[in-house]
Protein backbone atom coordinates (compact mmCIF):
# COMPACT_ATOMS: atom_id res chain seq x y z
CA UNK A 1 0.00 0.00 0.00
CA UNK A 2 1.38 3.27 -0.62
CA UNK A 3 1.86 5.41 2.48
CA UNK A 4 -0.25 8.67 2.16
CA UNK A 5 2.08 11.56 0.07
CA UNK A 6 1.84 15.25 0.70
CA UNK A 7 -0.59 18.29 -0.15
CA UNK A 8 2.74 20.09 -1.47
CA UNK A 9 4.04 16.69 -3.40
CA UNK A 10 0.98 15.93 -4.89
CA UNK A 11 0.49 19.53 -6.40
CA UNK A 12 3.50 19.26 -8.54
CA UNK A 13 4.45 17.14 -11.17
CA UNK A 14 7.59 15.97 -13.27
CA UNK A 15 8.25 18.56 -16.22
CA UNK A 16 7.69 18.15 -20.07
CA UNK A 17 11.22 18.30 -20.73
CA UNK A 18 12.33 15.64 -18.48
CA UNK A 19 9.03 13.83 -19.51
CA UNK A 20 9.73 13.48 -23.19
CA UNK A 21 12.92 12.01 -23.63
CA UNK A 22 10.84 9.17 -20.62
CA UNK A 23 8.46 8.22 -23.29
CA UNK A 24 11.16 8.34 -25.93
CA UNK A 25 12.85 5.48 -24.73
CA UNK A 26 10.04 3.33 -24.17
CA UNK A 27 8.23 3.78 -27.15
CA UNK A 28 11.17 1.57 -28.83
CA UNK A 29 12.09 3.76 -31.46
CA UNK A 30 15.48 5.03 -32.15
CA UNK A 31 14.80 9.00 -31.79
CA UNK A 32 16.83 11.52 -32.46
CA UNK A 33 16.18 14.75 -30.20
CA UNK A 34 15.53 18.33 -30.13
CA UNK A 35 13.89 18.17 -26.68
CA UNK A 36 15.94 18.30 -23.46
CA UNK A 37 18.22 21.25 -23.12
CA UNK A 38 21.56 19.38 -22.94
CA UNK A 39 24.51 20.74 -25.11
CA UNK A 40 26.39 18.59 -27.26
CA UNK A 41 29.70 19.45 -26.22
CA UNK A 42 32.49 17.87 -24.14
CA UNK A 43 33.24 18.66 -20.98
CA UNK A 44 36.68 20.62 -21.42
CA UNK A 45 39.65 18.98 -21.40
CA UNK A 46 41.53 21.16 -19.27
CA UNK A 47 38.79 20.77 -17.13
CA UNK A 48 38.79 16.76 -16.48
CA UNK A 49 42.69 17.07 -16.17
CA UNK A 50 42.98 19.82 -13.14
CA UNK A 51 40.37 17.74 -11.23
CA UNK A 52 41.90 14.62 -11.80
CA UNK A 53 44.88 16.02 -10.78
CA UNK A 54 43.41 17.16 -8.19
CA UNK A 55 41.40 14.50 -6.66
CA UNK A 56 45.08 12.31 -6.47
CA UNK A 57 46.92 15.34 -5.06
CA UNK A 58 44.70 16.47 -2.61
CA UNK A 59 42.09 13.55 -0.78
CA UNK A 60 40.27 16.69 0.80
CA UNK A 61 38.68 17.40 -2.66
CA UNK A 62 36.32 14.53 -2.34
CA UNK A 63 35.26 15.17 1.31
CA UNK A 64 32.80 17.88 2.18
CA UNK A 65 33.61 21.75 1.57
CA UNK A 66 32.06 24.57 3.81
CA UNK A 67 28.67 24.57 3.58
CA UNK A 68 28.77 28.13 0.86
CA UNK A 69 31.07 26.55 -1.00
CA UNK A 70 35.05 26.67 -1.32
CA UNK A 71 36.33 29.94 -0.83
CA UNK A 72 38.29 29.97 -3.64
CA UNK A 73 35.50 28.92 -6.57
CA UNK A 74 33.24 31.69 -4.33
CA UNK A 75 36.51 33.95 -5.16
CA UNK A 76 36.36 33.03 -9.03
CA UNK A 77 32.71 33.50 -9.05
CA UNK A 78 32.45 36.98 -7.13
CA UNK A 79 35.27 38.16 -10.14
CA UNK A 80 33.40 36.93 -13.02
CA UNK A 81 30.27 38.90 -11.39
CA UNK A 82 32.30 42.00 -11.19
CA UNK A 83 34.28 41.34 -14.85
CA UNK A 84 31.23 40.41 -17.26
CA UNK A 85 28.54 42.80 -15.25
CA UNK A 86 30.33 45.01 -13.15
CA UNK A 87 28.40 43.67 -10.14
CA UNK A 88 30.89 43.78 -6.86
CA UNK A 89 30.04 41.05 -4.66
CA UNK A 90 31.82 39.84 -1.27
CA UNK A 91 32.54 36.44 -1.97
CA UNK A 92 32.23 35.46 1.97
CA UNK A 93 29.05 36.90 2.54
CA UNK A 94 27.30 37.49 -0.83
CA UNK A 95 27.71 34.14 -3.23
CA UNK A 96 26.86 30.44 -2.57
CA UNK A 97 27.94 27.77 -4.12
CA UNK A 98 24.85 25.29 -5.45
CA UNK A 99 23.72 22.13 -6.16
CA UNK A 100 22.97 23.67 -9.86
CA UNK A 101 20.96 26.47 -10.63
CA UNK A 102 17.94 24.45 -9.67
CA UNK A 103 18.73 24.41 -6.10
CA UNK A 104 19.65 27.83 -6.03
CA UNK A 105 16.20 28.50 -7.38
CA UNK A 106 14.31 26.23 -4.56
CA UNK A 107 16.61 27.85 -1.79
CA UNK A 108 15.38 31.61 -2.70
CA UNK A 109 11.54 30.07 -3.44
CA UNK A 110 11.51 28.32 0.02
CA UNK A 111 12.97 31.51 1.69
CA UNK A 112 11.17 33.80 0.19
CA UNK A 113 7.36 32.44 -0.31
CA UNK A 114 4.93 31.18 2.34
CA UNK A 115 1.52 29.55 1.79
CA UNK A 116 -0.92 31.39 -0.11
CA UNK A 117 1.90 33.98 -1.68
CA UNK A 118 2.03 34.73 -4.99
CA UNK A 119 5.27 34.98 -7.28
CA UNK A 120 4.89 36.71 -10.91
CA UNK A 121 6.08 34.34 -13.67
CA UNK A 122 6.01 35.95 -16.89
CA UNK A 123 4.92 32.96 -19.73
CA UNK A 124 5.66 30.68 -21.42
CA UNK A 125 8.42 30.30 -18.53
CA UNK A 126 10.32 27.17 -17.48
CA UNK A 127 8.01 24.91 -16.31
CA UNK A 128 10.27 24.07 -12.76
CA UNK A 129 10.23 27.92 -11.77
CA UNK A 130 6.21 27.05 -11.45
CA UNK A 131 7.14 23.95 -9.78
CA UNK A 132 8.99 24.91 -7.18
CA UNK A 133 6.26 27.99 -6.47
CA UNK A 134 4.04 25.20 -6.34
CA UNK A 135 6.44 23.43 -3.79
CA UNK A 136 6.57 26.27 -1.24
CA UNK A 137 2.80 26.32 -1.66
CA UNK A 138 2.65 29.47 -3.13
CA UNK A 139 0.64 30.59 -6.57
CA UNK A 140 2.35 31.16 -9.58
CA UNK A 141 0.83 34.00 -11.23
CA UNK A 142 1.16 34.47 -15.12
CA UNK A 143 2.05 37.74 -16.93
CA UNK A 144 1.98 36.89 -20.36
CA UNK A 145 4.50 38.35 -23.28
CA UNK A 146 3.78 39.61 -26.26
CA UNK A 147 4.48 37.44 -29.36
CA UNK A 148 7.76 38.40 -30.10
CA UNK A 149 8.69 37.08 -26.35
CA UNK A 150 9.05 40.35 -25.20
CA UNK A 151 7.99 41.70 -21.75
CA UNK A 152 4.38 43.20 -21.73
CA UNK A 153 4.74 46.07 -19.57
CA UNK A 154 1.06 46.45 -18.71
CA UNK A 155 0.19 42.41 -18.15
CA UNK A 156 3.40 42.56 -15.80
CA UNK A 157 2.36 45.22 -13.91
CA UNK A 158 -0.97 43.74 -13.80
CA UNK A 159 -0.28 40.49 -12.51
CA UNK A 160 1.24 42.42 -9.21
CA UNK A 161 -0.70 42.13 -6.10
CA UNK A 162 -0.80 43.19 -2.05
CA UNK A 163 0.32 39.06 -1.94
CA UNK A 164 3.47 39.40 -4.54
CA UNK A 165 6.33 38.37 -2.52
CA UNK A 166 8.31 37.71 -5.70
CA UNK A 167 8.88 37.79 -9.36
CA UNK A 168 11.33 35.27 -11.85
CA UNK A 169 13.29 36.71 -14.28
CA UNK A 170 14.27 34.45 -16.82
CA UNK A 171 16.67 36.40 -18.75
CA UNK A 172 17.73 34.80 -21.61
CA UNK A 173 14.50 33.18 -21.54
CA UNK A 174 14.16 29.06 -21.43
CA UNK A 175 12.07 28.24 -23.77
CA UNK A 176 11.42 31.34 -25.96
CA UNK A 177 15.38 32.28 -26.71
CA UNK A 178 14.60 35.71 -26.64
CA UNK A 179 16.71 38.17 -24.38
CA UNK A 180 14.79 40.99 -22.45
CA UNK A 181 16.09 44.47 -23.68
CA UNK A 182 17.80 46.64 -21.05
CA UNK A 183 14.55 49.07 -20.76
CA UNK A 184 12.24 46.17 -19.88
CA UNK A 185 14.76 44.48 -16.85
CA UNK A 186 14.46 48.55 -15.52
CA UNK A 187 10.99 48.11 -15.77
CA UNK A 188 10.33 45.27 -14.00
CA UNK A 189 13.28 45.85 -10.94
CA UNK A 190 10.68 49.14 -11.02
CA UNK A 191 7.79 47.50 -10.36
CA UNK A 192 9.64 45.16 -7.71
CA UNK A 193 10.80 48.63 -5.84
CA UNK A 194 7.05 49.94 -5.84
CA UNK A 195 5.92 46.62 -4.31
CA UNK A 196 9.04 45.59 -2.14
CA UNK A 197 9.07 42.37 -4.05
CA UNK A 198 12.43 40.48 -4.47
CA UNK A 199 13.39 39.58 -8.05
CA UNK A 200 14.69 36.40 -8.69
CA UNK A 201 16.94 36.36 -11.71
CA UNK A 202 17.68 33.13 -13.42
CA UNK A 203 20.91 34.17 -15.63
CA UNK A 204 21.54 30.74 -16.30
CA UNK A 205 22.26 31.55 -20.20
CA UNK A 206 23.11 34.87 -19.68
CA UNK A 207 26.63 34.14 -21.97
CA UNK A 208 25.05 32.46 -24.22
CA UNK A 209 23.85 35.51 -26.88
CA UNK A 210 24.54 35.77 -30.50
CA UNK A 211 24.83 39.13 -32.19
CA UNK A 212 23.97 41.33 -29.57
CA UNK A 213 25.37 42.29 -25.80
CA UNK A 214 24.92 40.74 -22.94
CA UNK A 215 21.68 41.04 -20.74
CA UNK A 216 21.46 43.30 -18.10
CA UNK A 217 21.67 41.95 -14.74
CA UNK A 218 19.33 43.70 -12.34
CA UNK A 219 21.73 43.44 -9.30
CA UNK A 220 23.49 46.37 -11.07
CA UNK A 221 20.13 48.61 -10.32
CA UNK A 222 20.35 51.36 -7.71
CA UNK A 223 18.21 49.93 -5.01
CA UNK A 224 17.94 46.60 -6.33
CA UNK A 225 21.15 45.46 -5.18
CA UNK A 226 19.59 43.97 -1.25
CA UNK A 227 16.32 42.49 -3.41
CA UNK A 228 17.74 40.45 -5.90
CA UNK A 229 18.49 36.91 -5.80
CA UNK A 230 20.66 36.50 -8.97
CA UNK A 231 21.28 32.59 -9.92
CA UNK A 232 23.71 31.06 -12.46
CA UNK A 233 25.58 27.90 -13.67
CA UNK A 234 28.08 25.94 -14.86
CA UNK A 235 26.15 23.78 -16.65
CA UNK A 236 25.04 25.52 -20.37
CA UNK A 237 28.31 27.61 -20.20
CA UNK A 238 31.24 24.92 -19.58
CA UNK A 239 29.05 22.15 -20.16
CA UNK A 240 29.23 20.42 -16.92
CA UNK A 241 25.27 19.62 -16.81
CA UNK A 242 25.73 16.66 -15.17
CA UNK A 243 28.43 18.10 -12.61
CA UNK A 244 25.67 19.46 -10.84
CA UNK A 245 27.12 22.77 -9.67
CA UNK A 246 25.61 26.29 -9.98
CA UNK A 247 26.00 29.54 -7.26
CA UNK A 248 23.93 32.47 -6.57
CA UNK A 249 24.30 36.08 -5.72
CA UNK A 250 22.28 37.79 -2.77
CA UNK A 251 23.14 40.59 -0.14
CA UNK A 252 24.28 39.09 2.98
CA UNK A 253 20.73 38.97 5.34
CA UNK A 254 18.92 37.39 2.38
CA UNK A 255 21.72 35.46 1.70
CA UNK A 256 22.52 33.92 5.16
CA UNK A 257 18.45 32.90 5.42
CA UNK A 258 19.07 30.73 1.98
CA UNK A 259 21.99 28.93 3.28
CA UNK A 260 19.48 27.69 5.81
CA UNK A 261 17.33 25.72 2.97
CA UNK A 262 20.83 24.63 1.72
CA UNK A 263 21.96 23.11 4.71
CA UNK A 264 19.25 20.66 5.08
CA UNK A 265 18.79 19.52 1.54
CA UNK A 266 22.28 19.43 0.30
CA UNK A 267 24.79 20.53 3.07
CA UNK A 268 27.28 21.46 0.08
CA UNK A 269 27.44 21.16 -3.13
CA UNK A 270 29.65 18.03 -4.74
CA UNK A 271 33.14 18.87 -4.07
CA UNK A 272 34.70 17.33 -6.64
CA UNK A 273 32.40 19.36 -9.10
CA UNK A 274 33.50 22.57 -6.92
CA UNK A 275 36.70 21.41 -8.08
CA UNK A 276 35.61 21.39 -11.85
CA UNK A 277 33.88 24.55 -11.71
CA UNK A 278 36.95 26.39 -10.44
CA UNK A 279 39.17 24.96 -13.17
CA UNK A 280 36.43 25.68 -15.73
CA UNK A 281 36.40 29.65 -14.36
CA UNK A 282 40.86 29.87 -14.17
CA UNK A 283 41.24 27.69 -17.09
CA UNK A 284 41.45 28.82 -20.98
CA UNK A 285 38.42 30.43 -22.43
CA UNK A 286 38.56 29.96 -25.65
CA UNK A 287 36.60 26.29 -25.29
CA UNK A 288 33.56 28.57 -23.85
CA UNK A 289 33.94 30.90 -26.55
CA UNK A 290 33.79 28.09 -29.33
CA UNK A 291 30.60 26.90 -27.83
CA UNK A 292 29.52 30.14 -28.49
CA UNK A 293 30.27 29.98 -32.15
CA UNK A 294 29.02 26.64 -32.65
CA UNK A 295 25.95 27.54 -31.47
CA UNK A 296 25.60 30.72 -33.20
CA UNK A 297 25.99 28.06 -36.06
CA UNK A 298 23.38 25.45 -35.00
CA UNK A 299 21.01 28.58 -34.41
CA UNK A 300 21.36 29.31 -38.48
CA UNK A 301 20.91 25.81 -39.18
CA UNK A 302 17.77 25.09 -37.20
CA UNK A 303 16.37 28.61 -38.28
CA UNK A 304 17.03 28.27 -42.13
CA UNK A 305 15.44 24.63 -41.36
CA UNK A 306 12.45 25.71 -39.89
CA UNK A 307 12.23 28.61 -42.54
CA UNK A 308 11.92 25.43 -45.67
CA UNK A 309 8.92 24.31 -43.58
CA UNK A 310 6.96 27.20 -43.85
CA UNK A 311 4.13 27.61 -43.60
CA UNK A 312 3.88 24.58 -41.22
CA UNK A 313 5.78 26.69 -38.94
CA UNK A 314 6.38 29.96 -37.51
CA UNK A 315 8.56 31.58 -35.12
CA UNK A 316 10.46 34.24 -33.56
CA UNK A 317 14.49 34.27 -33.87
CA UNK A 318 16.34 33.48 -30.77
CA UNK A 319 18.90 35.98 -29.73
CA UNK A 320 20.16 33.82 -26.60
CA UNK A 321 19.95 30.56 -24.75
CA UNK A 322 19.91 27.30 -27.42
CA UNK A 323 15.82 27.18 -28.17
CA UNK A 324 13.25 28.14 -30.48
CA UNK A 325 9.73 28.30 -29.76
CA UNK A 326 8.35 27.12 -32.77
CA UNK A 327 4.44 27.71 -33.95
CA UNK A 328 2.81 25.13 -35.62
CA UNK A 329 0.11 25.55 -38.19
CA UNK A 330 -0.48 21.93 -39.75
CA UNK A 331 -3.04 21.16 -37.18
CA UNK A 332 -5.14 22.66 -34.46
CA UNK A 333 -4.25 19.80 -32.26
CA UNK A 334 -2.51 20.44 -28.50
CA UNK A 335 1.09 20.47 -28.08
CA UNK A 336 1.75 17.78 -26.20
CA UNK A 337 -0.41 15.16 -28.93
CA UNK A 338 1.41 16.45 -31.43
CA UNK A 339 4.94 15.94 -29.66
CA UNK A 340 3.79 12.32 -28.78
CA UNK A 341 2.73 11.29 -32.47
CA UNK A 342 5.76 13.64 -33.71
CA UNK A 343 8.07 10.01 -30.83
CA UNK A 344 5.90 7.53 -32.81
CA UNK A 345 5.51 8.25 -36.20
CA UNK A 346 8.30 10.32 -36.81
CA UNK A 347 11.21 9.13 -34.11
CA UNK A 348 12.28 12.86 -33.05
CA UNK A 349 11.64 14.26 -29.34
CA UNK A 350 10.04 18.12 -29.63
CA UNK A 351 9.08 19.67 -25.96
CA UNK A 352 5.48 20.37 -25.98
CA UNK A 353 4.76 24.02 -25.76
CA UNK A 354 1.65 23.95 -23.26
CA UNK A 355 4.31 23.12 -20.91
CA UNK A 356 5.28 26.36 -20.43
CA UNK A 357 2.19 27.63 -19.57
CA UNK A 358 0.33 30.53 -21.19
CA UNK A 359 1.54 31.34 -24.21
CA UNK A 360 2.85 28.66 -24.92
CA UNK A 361 0.15 25.97 -26.30
CA UNK A 362 0.35 25.15 -30.51
CA UNK A 363 4.02 25.88 -29.83
CA UNK A 364 6.84 23.13 -29.92
CA UNK A 365 10.02 23.87 -28.09
CA UNK A 366 12.89 22.70 -30.28
CA UNK A 367 16.79 22.97 -29.00
CA UNK A 368 19.64 23.58 -31.08
CA UNK A 369 22.14 22.33 -28.58
CA UNK A 370 22.63 18.55 -30.29
CA UNK A 371 25.20 18.57 -33.02
CA UNK A 372 24.75 19.47 -36.45
CA UNK A 373 24.03 16.27 -38.01
CA UNK A 374 21.77 15.15 -34.82
CA UNK A 375 19.59 18.48 -36.01
CA UNK A 376 19.97 17.94 -39.78
CA UNK A 377 18.63 14.11 -38.76
CA UNK A 378 15.54 15.97 -37.34
CA UNK A 379 14.35 18.33 -39.63
CA UNK A 380 14.75 15.41 -42.53
CA UNK A 381 12.61 13.48 -40.42
CA UNK A 382 10.13 16.29 -39.31
CA UNK A 383 9.72 16.84 -43.14
CA UNK A 384 9.18 13.79 -44.23
CA UNK A 385 6.29 13.57 -41.51
CA UNK A 386 4.74 16.22 -42.55
CA UNK A 387 4.62 14.62 -46.45
CA UNK A 388 3.13 11.89 -45.14
CA UNK A 389 -0.43 11.66 -46.23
Amino acid sequence: MTPPISGRVQGIKISATKLMPMLAAASGRQCVSLGQGVPSFANPPHVVDALCARLRAEPGTGKYSLQPGDPALRRACAALLAREKGLAADPQTEIAITVGAMEALLMAMLTLVDRGDEVVVPAPCYPSHVEQVLLAEGRPVFAPLKPDWSLDRDALAQAFSPRTRALILCNPSNPTGGVYSDDDVRYAADLCVKHNVTLITDETYDALVYGRPKPLSPATLPGMRDRVVAVYSFSKRYALTGWRVGFCFAAAPLLDQMLKVHDCTAICAPTPAQAAALAALEGPQDYFENVVAALSRRRDLACARLDALAPHFTYVRPEGAFYIMARYHFTDAPSQEVAERLIREAGVITIPGGAFGPGGEHHLRLSFGGDEAEITECFDRIAAWLKQP
